[in-house]
């Protein structure tokens, strides 16, 4: 599996619990994480097979905004 990285607008732990359904019906459970710790917030995704705009729809209908980072 590839690793596609994304700059969001998730903050919080509670930003993460709003886009973990999604995210795992997309990706799968455990195929992303998020870096809380970065300033930009980077969230990881492992797939294969999912499109970057498939995730960035995703996170979109739960308030959120992700772009792909340009060095994937």
């Amino acid at each position: 599996m590839k690793a596609v990285k994304f700059k969001t607008t998730i903050k919080c732990g509670a930003c993460i619990n709003a886009v973990t359904p999604g995210l795992n019906e997309t990706v799968g459970k455990d195929n992303w994480q998020v870096d809380l710790t970065s300033p930009e917030r980077i969230l990881t995704v492992q797939s294969d097979d999912v499109s970057a705009q498939k995730i960035v729809d995703t996170l979109s209908k739960v308030g959120y905004k992700a772009e792909l980072l340009a060095d994937n």
